[in-house]
């Protein structure tokens, strides 16, 4: 059987190391050279030639992180690999998932078609931000879920009146899967945006009156509609709210829209690299993605890492 091999993008350094020790094999010698204008040229200090290489990079901005790893990509190819696959633990542009208005791009398409050129055989992610976008690509795509690591955290905090709640529509089916899994009810924040980024009206879809509310989501970027989802589930009867979401983007005034919310707690995984707070605990995904790389390389199946 091919030897694995693991390298690590310059973006996830972090959490690609927890994902080397996880599985038991120390990172890949690689180094990220950059010419004086920005211009970046990756390469590997090692052979890689008959190996199943594992590319680790979450693709959050800047737009480097994703042209870096489609360099690596190209490097290893040209190095004779035997299998190239991409561990991307957040898959950016991938709220761009559609045309929802005229004469815009569909950016996870595009993103999709560069990782086909680029040689890649594999991908594998972690909560896209539509389960769908698994279509866009001809090449495998082992689309992990985040419930695998927050369940056994929620499950420990023994919380009696749990309720789930979904910030907006769209998020229903993953909120669903949480409330199925406890057995427990669900509600849904109906939103109204105007604009990227900027709530314009919200209301709530149930009851939560009594409720320990544990909202759902993929990602939080300026934590804005979570924020405004708390304070309304709070004005609506909440005994506590706290949020779930996989990737904390965390942009622009985040950290303190969290810090000022009525939230007892964000988790988060480290998909991307963020920092705790007093509101904010972040759950590594190292020993997840370690176990699914180890089942990829033996040819098993995957469909034990997920709750059921």
């Amino acid at each position: 059987m091919s030897q694995v091999k693991i390298f690590s993008g310059s973006g996830s350094i972090d959490l690609a190391e927890k994902i080397a020790q996880s599985f038991g094999k120390p990172l890949g010698n690689s180094v990220f050279q950059k010419f004086s204008d920005g211009e970046m040229s990756p390469y590997f200090e090692e052979s890689v030639r008959g190996c199943d290489v594992f590319l680790i990079q979450s693709t959050f901005a800047p737009a480097d992180n994703f042209l870096e790893l489609l360099l690596m990509v190209d490097a290893a190819k040209r190095a004779s690999a035997e299998s190239i696959t991409l561990v991307v633990p957040y898959f950016g542009y991938a709220r761009q998932d559609r045309k929802d208005k005229s004469r815009v791009a569909i950016g996870a398409k595009l993103l999709a078609n560069l990782i086909e050129a680029s040689g890649a055989t594999r991908l594998m992610t972690c909560d896209f931000h539509a389960d769908q976008i698994q279509g866009f690509f001809d090449i495998p795509v082992d689309h992990m879920d985040g419930a695998s690591i927050f369940v056994p955290y929620l499950k420990s905090l023994n919380l009696e009146n749990i309720i789930f709640a979904s910030p907006d529509v769209g998020g229903m089916k993953r909120t669903r899967r949480y409330a199925k899994f406890f057995a427990a009810d669900m509600v849904v924040c109906d939103k109204h945006r105007e604009r990227a980024n900027e709530v314009s009206s919200m209301q709530l879809i149930g009851d939560v009156k009594g409720k320990d509310v544990i909202m759902v989501d993929d990602l939080i970027d300026t934590g804005g509609t979570i924020s405004k989802a708390a304070q309304l589930l709070m004005d609506e009867g909440a005994s506590s709210v706290r949020a779930v979401c996989t990737h904390g983007v965390l942009s622009g005034k985040a950290y303190e829209n969290i810090e000022k919310s009525v939230l007892e707690e964000l988790v988060i995984s480290d998909t991307i690299p963020s920092k705790e707070s007093t509101k904010i605990k972040v759950i590594s995904m190292g020993s997840l993605f370690a176990k699914a790389i180890r089942k990829i390389h033996d040819h098993e199946s995957i469909s034990s890492l997920f709750i059921r």
